[in-house]
């Protein structure tokens, strides 16, 4: 279920709305594409036979593939009726509290945690934690900021 508002307006009245994503599996192919575009190769990501006998007993993710998921993650999560456009805003704190193993799913919970209105429209806060399918601990948690900038007719 998501978080729905009619326009950028009504966001401040759904501040500690909650909403759940669907589960993401994150592949081998992934990661080594990930570590492909980033140039960031180490054994962790790449060598599955030195990995299995390595600190995580298997490949894992990069920890910023995980937050660059984010925008997949909590796709329609947020659903917000006349707007022109939402754009990302920055983070204000991310938290890497455990690896994602390949092959695992991870799914974003995430709740709206602040709407301030702004000259351009409403800044938005969202608490976004990125949950390992299995597992009590999270891969990570993010404050994120974006902006929702009204339509204009």
């Amino acid at each position: 279920m998501s978080i729905a508002v009619e326009s950028p307006a009504g966001l401040p009245a759904v501040v500690g709305a909650s909403a759940t994503g669907d589960w993401f599996e994150i592949t081998q192919e992934r990661i080594t594409a990930f570590a492909d575009a980033t140039e960031d190769r180490q054994w962790i990501h790449l060598d599955a036979e030195r990995a299995a006998s390595g600190p995580f007993g298997g490949t894992i993710a990069h920890g910023y593939l995980t937050l660059s998921l984010l925008p997949r993650l909590t796709e329609g999560l947020l659903q917000v009726g006349g707007t022109a456009m939402a754009v990302n805003y920055g983070l204000d704190k991310v938290r890497f509290l455990q690896p994602v193993r390949a092959g695992s799913r991870v799914r974003a919970v995430t709740e709206l945690a602040s709407a301030d209105e702004t000259p351009q429209g409403v800044r938005v806060g969202m608490r976004t934690t990125v949950e390992i399918d299995g597992s009590p601990k999270p891969a990570l948690v993010a404050e994120t900021l974006a902006l929702v900038v009204p339509a204009t007719e």
